[in-house]
């Protein structure tokens, strides 16, 4: 084993060594170290990057779940999915969906940088970006409530959604970006999320994957639509028919729930973070 460095310099949580002697192992100990590509890696920088990075993961959950739930994507996807082009068009709304969160997450984490400092610009524009998206997701939610179909009346799935069933391999790839990346629902909820991992302390690696958990989790739906679709043959396009008709039915119902609950973390988050 390399010895310890006879010289070395401290640099962002590592001992970089630049010579060595007999005595690597004690120092590691010592430390609480271990060494890794010529470099002393001190084991509670590890930790803290582990606590942020669960901080930053527990923290976009529910803004994840919530995108998931999401009752039109998982009804454009069933549609798509039961077309001439079933297969390949489904794969290219799932790439659509995926890319359109991921970029949309980028952009944000980027653009809040600094967040995971209290006392910052960009942590004061986040929560009261919270505070006025909160408040939007709950009157969304009351609107749509307001407008829900009344007793006898049928729901009527979206408009968009029609001939969805004949779209070519461009509309389904478009469609699965802006449902995921344009709409305004979901662009709050990755706002907020992105925000959150941010400001939770995630940096580098673990910003990059907490980011691709969010795009993940936000994507079960839709990508085990496409799964099952790829697996059941017949027995899952009926399933995911029934599926599908539930979402329509009850989509009123799923979307109020959604952006009530969340809008009201949300705005408490933001809330709680103007409080600091």
């Amino acid at each position: 084993m390399p010895g310890l460095a006879l010289g070395q310099h401290q640099e962002l949580g590592k001992v970089v060594v630049t010579s060595w002697s007999t005595e690597a192992e004690l120092l590691a100990r010592q430390r609480d170290a271990v060494v890794e590509g010529g470099a002393l890696i001190l084991c509670s920088d590890r930790r803290e990057g582990n606590r942020m990075l669960s901080q930053a993961i527990g923290a976009m959950l529910p803004a994840a779940l919530a995108v998931a739930l999401s009752p039109f994507p998982l009804i454009g996807i069933v549609l798509i999915l039961s077309g001439a082009q079933g297969r390949r068009n489904g794969l290219l709304f799932a790439a659509g969906w995926i890319t359109g969160l991921a970029i949309a997450a980028t952009l944000v984490a980027v653009l809040f940088g600094g967040a995971d400092d209290p006392d910052s610009t960009s942590s004061a524009i986040a929560d009261w970006g919270r505070v006025l998206a909160g408040g939007a997701l709950i009157v969304l939610g009351v609107r749509k409530w307001w407008k829900r179909p009344r007793a006898g009346e049928q729901a009527e799935p979206p408009r968009w959604t029609a001939s969805l069933d004949d779209a070519t391999a461009g509309r389904a790839l478009l469609l699965g970006a802006l449902l995921s990346g344009a709409n305004p629902k979901n662009l709050v909820l990755t706002a907020s999320a992105a925000a959150s991992i941010v400001e939770a302390g995630a940096h580098d690696v673990g910003l990059a994957v907490a980011v691709a958990l969010f795009v993940l989790i936000a994507s079960c739906t839709v990508l085990g639509a496409v799964g099952i679709h790829l697996a059941g043959g017949q027995r899952a396009a009926t399933f995911l028919d029934d599926v599908r008709q539930f979402m329509v039915a009850n989509s009123t119902v799923i979307t109020v729930i959604v952006l009530l609950l969340l809008g009201a973390s949300v705005l408490g988050d933001g809330l709680a973070g103007l409080g600091r």
